[in-house]
């Protein structure tokens, strides 16, 4: 079997295999693929399962490159662990998952008519997308409720998605490993799931593999069984990274999908995932659109306003 991909620029293609060709050699050593440079291209060859995880893993070290500018030996190493090696290093800590971790006062009510049907379409459909400004509670309800299938034992994890794409920054700029890099990215999800979990709850769910927040570009190659997924500022989505998302799912799992598609980020010429799948996915039994506006705003009384005033400004223009 063999599989390939478009070579970016020497320069990127240096800084992809490492110096010395060190991310390279790690990926031909996990995978046990032939892996060449050849007419433009990164070509692959082996067998079938050889050459999957091989392609999947250069792909995403690509995205990972293209979005931050580098990518180091701890990002390959996550990359090519397997799902059995993940499981090995962080252990099994479900037998505490009930009980003491959850916070009883926080309860899950909507605060406007827009946010009570998010809620219900959550329960009756597989996938929704919620689409709308900012302050409307998009995040916040879809935590709540993957937090309540948690607890009621309808899902056994919950994973938390967001592409590192913000206002034409990389990450390359920021100091740390992947994951200090990400966390600015991610800090808006931990806030919503420290809400439902008493004190020093959230690492414990982390450590235990009940709760993952990672970056969208290592969703590739993946299938999540039983989990609650969320994909949070779903508008920097291009629509290949859509699609490589949504294909993630697996057996009773659910899926939600929010953005505000006022605030894109991606470069010029690239089109959001989130505002494409408006026209395709639409009317298939199981997925459903939610659309959330000014009105269901809960944040500050002046974010209500400030959204109305863009929207005259972008009505003026």
């Amino acid at each position: 079997m063999e599989k390939s991909l478009p070579i970016p620029d020497r320069e990127d293609l240096q800084k992809l295999f490492g110096p010395y060709d060190r991310h390279l050699k790690a990926v031909r050593q996990a995978t046990r693929a032939d892996i060449v440079v050849r007419d433009g291209h990164i070509r692959i060859r082996g067998t079938a399962d050889a050459v999957q995880r091989a392609y999947e893993a250069l792909a995403s070290m690509l995205e990972i490159l293209l979005a931050r500018g580098e990518i180091g030996a701890r990002d390959v190493e996550t990359l090519l662990k397997t799902p059995t090696e993940e499981s090995a290093e962080k252990g099994d800590l479900r037998g505490f998952l009930p009980g003491q971790i959850f916070r009883r006062s926080v309860g899950v009510d909507p605060k406007s008519e827009g946010q009570a049907g998010y809620l219900r379409e959550i329960d009756a459909n597989d996938i929704v997308f919620s689409i709308g400004p900012a302050g409307t509670g998009k995040t916040f309800l879809a935590v709540a409720k993957a937090v309540e299938r948690l607890k009621r034992g309808d899902v056994r994890r919950i994973v938390l998605v967001r592409p590192a794409v913000e206002a034409g920054e990389r990450l390359g700029f920021l100091p740390g490993d992947i994951q200090a890099k990400v966390n600015p990215y991610l800090r808006p999800i931990y806030d919503s799931l420290n809400a439902f979990l008493e004190f020093g709850q959230l690492q414990r769910l982390i450590d235990g593999d009940i709760v993952e927040i990672v970056p969208l570009a290592f969703m590739r190659g993946r299938t999540l069984d039983e989990a609650f997924i969320i994909l949070d500022e779903a508008q920097n989505t291009t629509s290949e990274q859509m699609k490589m998302f949504l294909t993630r799912m697996g057996s009773r799992s659910k899926i939600v999908v929010t953005g505000d598609i006022t605030q894109i980020d991606l470069g010029p010429g690239k089109p959001s995932g989130l505002v494409e799948v408006q026209s395709f996915l639409r009317g298939i039994p199981g997925i459903a659109f939610v659309y959330l506006s000014k009105a269901d705003i809960v944040r500050h009384p002046l974010v209500q306003r400030i959204v109305e005033a863009y929207e005259h400004r972008h009505r003026r223009k």
